[in-house]
């Protein structure tokens, strides 16, 4: 036998019985050319209209239009008004009443009798004579208590200025209301039709299915993935997480392998001593930085057998004979590896580059002090990661080429262009004896990917990085040049005290994923990017990018 169904009813209860109230509605619509639902239905939920709605609109037995819009309801206050007046109303028949009302009478003493005097007084109900109060009309006009029974009775004030004072008053509020006007369809019929759903073969043996009522496709459900409900939406990438698959898909066509950047909260070693900053250095002030309370401290820098293990998997060491020497899994290369690194022996080399000078340079020559070291902070920079990275790389120093995307975190005024957590993309060169030049030949060639043909160089200082040059090219949409990124050749300091061979040199070169995802989508405020205020209709509405593409 065929699946047949018709309209899922919606059950309406009135008097402890049970309706179905889409029958209910078709009767309503059989009866008169037009049923505003809010006045047939009045007790009836607003969803459970809808979805009888819905159910018969997707027959096309009926039409609906929806109106919403803000009626005006009483607050207590504002119904005791309207229910016995208002309260300068109230001091004024009083003082009616006794001819000669007493300022100290019991009847003056609440804060709702106080109020009334002043707006008696203002509307020159009432007068004060000596230590009393006078009436100064035998009869007036309660313009409050008819404007609020008005806007009870109506739901609406009959000059919407009055609104405004009315709430600021604390008399009415507002709450918006959605109502439905329903009518007949183009498939109008008064009883629910039985809908076919199945085609089968003894329909099509005995000719049934001619006649039969199929239930049509419905082409604009959505999918039955995410969203709400079983048939919710199937979601959509943020404009981020789109702009940074083009940036790896650049990176991993120009050699480059991906560091795992897990770790969001780091060591004052890692962040910032492995990488020359001083420990006095303003950059690590609680006013740009965010410290760790819970656990207060490090330990002293040692291995990440999580992160060794994800590098283990990535190294190919091209002078190892497979045939002779059969690879192990990663976890034990990565132990192995581990094995030819001395961290105490590095940490002791940092030390000294930073307070007395070594490997040439003369240091800072300030108090190095172990506790600062040791401080937990959320990273400032993902060249934390990299650092880390590096000083691995003294177990088998080879060229090398490794970049990273992920989220950084800064102590900052949160404004059009500024959050206190942005991401960083970062890309690092390791080989032998490279040189400025050939820094700028590889970043022109970069951007050049990214559509960004035209760069210029300006020097700049960064603590760990000797040259440094910021990176600036032309915006089209701004008409001006602007920066787009930081870069420089690491410091023998930070490269030495790793154990890296002096001639192994590296390039370093940054700038934010936000920047050029605000300049591709054309978004002014990086607040409607990330955060609360994000448009979700905006998430899902975005293709993905080409960033060598207008």
């Amino acid at each position: 036998m065929p699946g047949t169904r018709g309209a899922v009813p919606v059950p309406l209860h009135t008097n402890g019985g049970q309706r179905d109230l889409t029958e209910e509605i078709l009767e309503a619509v059989d009866q008169h050319e037009h049923v505003p639902t809010a006045e047939v239905f009045p007790a009836t939920p607003q969803d459970k209209i809808k979805a009888a709605l819905d159910r018969l609109a997707s027959r096309q037995m009926v039409e609906y239009e929806t109106h919403d819009k803000e009626q005006v309801l009483l607050t207590a206050e504002g119904q005791a008004i309207a229910d016995e007046g208002s309260h300068e109303y109230k001091v004024w028949d009083a003082v009616r009443r006794e001819g000669r009302l007493s300022l100290k009478d019991q009847t003056l003493a609440n804060a709702s009798a106080k109020l009334g005097q002043g707006n008696a007084f203002k509307l020159k109900w009432i007068k004060k004579d000596g230590d009393a109060l006078v009436s100064l009309t035998d009869s007036v006009s309660d313009t409050t208590r008819e404007q609020l029974q008005y806007a009870q009775e109506h739901r609406a004030f009959q000059d919407p200025k009055l609104l405004k004072d009315y709430s600021k008053r604390k008399l009415v509020t507002t709450q918006k209301v959605i109502t439905y006007v329903a009518r007949k369809g183009p498939r109008w019929a008064k009883e629910m039709p039985v809908e076919v759903t199945d085609l089968t073969a003894e329909m099509i043996a005995d000719g049934s299915w001619k006649t039969a009522n199929f239930k049509p496709y419905n082409f604009k459900a959505k999918g039955t993935l995410g969203g709400e409900g079983v048939g919710g939406g199937t979601g959509a990438l943020h404009p981020l997480n789109k702009v940074r698959e083009e940036f790896r898909k650049i990176f991993f066509n120009m050699g480059f392998e991906e560091m795992p950047t897990a770790r969001f909260v780091d060591s004052g070693f890692w962040n910032f001593d492995a990488l020359y900053v001083p420990q006095q250095h303003p950059a690590r002030d609680l006013q740009d930085t965010f410290y760790v309370s819970d656990p207060p401290e490090a330990g002293p820098p040692g291995s990440d057998e999580s992160v060794d293990t994800i590098l283990a998997e990535m190294d190919v060491d091209d002078d190892q004979d497979e045939s002779d020497h059969p690879p192990s899994d990663p976890a034990t290369r990565a132990k192995d590896t581990t094995a030819k690194l001395d961290y105490q022996a590095y940490y002791n080399n940092v030390r000294a580059v930073h307070q007395d000078g070594k490997f040439g340079s003369i240091g800072y020559r300030y108090p190095y002090t172990d506790a600062e070291t040791r401080r937990l902070v959320l990273r400032t920079h993902t060249t934390a990661i990299s650092a880390y990275v590096l000083h691995r790389l003294s177990a088998n120093p080879r060229p090398c080429r490794y970049f990273s995307i992920d989220r950084v975190f800064r102590n900052e005024t949160v404004d059009a262009t500024h959050l206190a957590e942005f991401h960083q993309i970062e890309g690092v060169i390791a080989d032998y004896n490279l040189t400025l030049g050939g820094l700028q030949a590889f970043l022109k060639r970069f951007f050049r990917n990214i559509g960004v043909p035209d760069l210029k160089f300006k020097p700049a200082y960064n603590p760990y990085t000797e040259p440094s040059m910021e990176v600036f090219a032309w915006h089209e949409g701004l008409n001006k040049i602007v920066e787009i990124g930081n870069s420089g050749m690491f410091r023998p300091e930070m490269l030495l005290a790793m154990g890296l061979p002096e001639d192994l040199r590296v390039y370093g070169f940054g700038l934010s994923l936000e920047r050029p995802t605000m300049i591709k989508y054309g978004i002014s405020n990086i607040r409607e990017l990330l955060g609360h205020k994000v448009d979700l209709g905006f998430i899902e509405s975005n293709p993905a990018v080409r960033l060598d593409r207008e």
